[in-house]
């Protein structure tokens, strides 16, 4: 067989499995899937779907039967060459036609079929657009911009579905347009994170290869900086040693639940990430490593979520963080 007709066999395979997949969501939620304010649409076990929009709380919208959903779940599996099974009850991936975050559960893990789907961006905002949306204020883009171009090391903190990931495409954009010629690595867990840079690697962590895994490979693809989607565990410490030693100019994000305009809650956040590589208190090397935390937070009104702060990191004192507020 000819590499073409090769090609061309694995393109209509390619395309019936799109279709077929589309099917089995159904157009209630490739309506949905379509949606730009859509963030996130996810099955419970009792078969109602369920659907956040950008600044809004989650309502109902509709049902899918367990038969789809297991359908579903099968179909993006076989292709993405993997199962979900009992034995094999979680499926993490992105599903494959629109790259969409899709993380699947079933029976005995759940009592019924249950996925939850984080709507891929359709595009990358810039931190202009974010200005003129009154997410951030001029003031705190040119804090931004600079911080760039000056290569700090930014750490994006937020609660869930804040907006963490589009930020930081935001920030890379902005990498992008400042150093084009800079060599990028991207590691995350799932594939969210954006980049158009013509010299970025992106690296994918799996359920044999970590983060930390990854973290310590990467010093040996000669990275100019180093980007991490949200930082969950021990790699943390692996993060801002590479930052802290010649790798300047990167970005990461963390969960906080809490609203946090004094800036802390991010790097607490970070000590405790830290202590499941050590117990050794690694406050100093937080301080050194990070430059900058910008705080996201969910707002009731429109445009639903704003920068609550960006505070410089300037040291610490032995018993706080001393931070400054920028902007």
């Amino acid at each position: 067989m000819s590499v073409t007709t090769a090609a061309s066999f694995q393109q209509e395979h390619d395309r019936r499995v799109q279709e077929k997949l589309r099917r089995e969501l159904g157009p209630l939620v490739c309506g949905f899937l379509a949606e730009p304010d859509v963030v996130e649409i996810t099955l419970n076990p009792d078969g109602r779907l369920w659907v956040e929009r950008l600044g809004q709380e989650m309502m109902p919208v509709g049902t899918m039967s367990a038969s789809q959903a297991e359908s579903l779940m099968t179909t993006v599996a076989a292709a993405l060459r993997t199962t979900i099974t009992r034995d094999n009850p979680i499926l993490e991936c992105e599903l494959p036609f629109d790259g969409s975050r899709f993380e699947a559960l079933i029976p005995p893990v759940a009592a019924a079929p249950t996925f939850a789907i984080r709507r891929k961006a359709s595009r990358v905002f810039t931190l202009d657009e974010y200005v003129e949306r009154s997410i951030m204020t001029e003031c705190q883009r040119a804090v931004l911009v600079e911080a760039v171009a000056s290569r700090r090391n930014i750490l994006v903190v937020g609660g869930t579905g804040t907006g963490k990931t589009t930020l930081t495409n935001a920030l890379i954009k902005e990498i992008e347009l400042a150093t084009p010629h800079h060599r990028l690595i991207i590691i995350e867990d799932t594939v969210e994170l954006q980049c158009s840079a013509p010299n970025a690697v992106p690296l994918r962590a799996t359920e044999h290869v970590s983060m930390l895994r990854l973290l310590k490979a990467t010093m040996r693809l000669r990275p100019d900086r180093i980007l991490v989607g949200e930082t969950r565990g021990p790699e943390a410490l692996a993060l801002l040693k590479a930052w802290n030693t010649g790798h300047p100019g990167g970005v990461a994000t963390v969960h906080s639940n809490t609203s946090d305009s004094v800036g802390t809650a991010g790097l607490v956040r970070l000590e405790s990430l830290i202590a499941e590589a050590t117990p050794t208190p690694m406050h100093t090397l937080i301080a050194e490593a990070v430059n900058l935390v910008v705080n996201i937070e969910k707002t009731s009104s429109s445009p639903g979520r704003r920068i609550a702060a960006v505070l410089a990191v300037e040291g610490f004192d032995g018993s706080n963080y001393v931070l400054s507020q920028l902007g």
